[in-house]
C-alpha cells in the first residue's frame, strides 16, 4: 500500500474518532452516553493497525527521521522494530492531538520536549492514587505539611 493511501486511511479513521470525541465531550461527565462513546473510541483506536513512521510523519507534518527520533525518545510507542518499525495508532492519535494543539498556540520549536512533558503530565493524572489524593485535597481533608 502506498504511503499516500495509508496516510489517507489513517487520517480518515482519526477524523471519525475525533467526530465521536467531539460529541462525547459535549455531554456531561456523568452521562452514560459519554462513557459509551469514549469506549467506542478506545476500541476503534485499539483495533487500528500499526503505522509506519513515514505515514506518521505525514500525519504529524514531520520528517520520517524526526518521527523515528520521537519513537526512540518514547513519545511515540513502537509496536515492532523488525523487520521494520511500526508505531502504535493509539499513541499516535494522542500525539497528533497534542502537536495540533501546540501548533495552533503558535509553538513550532521544541515540540518534542513539550509533547513529552504533556504526555508525562497526563500519565500522572491517570494514576488512581493521585486522583484520590487530589479529590481529598479538594474536599479539604488531610493536613498541611510544611518543611521548616
Amino acid at each position: 500500500m502506498s504511503v499516500a493511501t495509508e496516510a489517507a486511511l489513517i487520517r480518515g479513521l482519526f477524523s471519525q474518532v475525533e467526530d465521536i470525541e467531539e460529541v462525547a465531550s459535549s455531554l456531561s461527565e456523568d452521562d452514560v452516553r459519554r462513557h459509551k462513546l469514549t469506549d467506542v473510541v478506545s476500541r476503534v483506536l485499539s483495533g487500528a493497525p500499526p503505522v509506519r513512521p513515514v505515514v506518521a510523519g505525514e500525519l504529524l507534518d514531520l520528517t520520517e527521521k524526526t518521527v523515528k527520533a520521537w519513537a526512540r525518545e518514547g513519545v511515540l510507542e513502537v509496536v515492532t522494530s523488525e523487520p521494520r518499525m511500526l508505531l502504535d495508532a493509539v499513541r499516535l492519535h494522542e500525539v497528533v492531538h497534542l502537536v495540533s494543539e501546540l501548533r495552533r498556540a503558535g509553538r513550532t520549536r521544541g515540540l518534542l520536549d513539550e509533547v513529552h512533558r504533556r504526555l508525562s503530565d497526563a500519565s500522572l493524572l491517570d494514576r488512581e492514587d493521585l486522583a484520590t489524593s487530589l479529590d481529598q485535597m479538594h474536599r479539604g481533608e488531610g493536613r498541611v505539611v510544611r518543611s521548616a
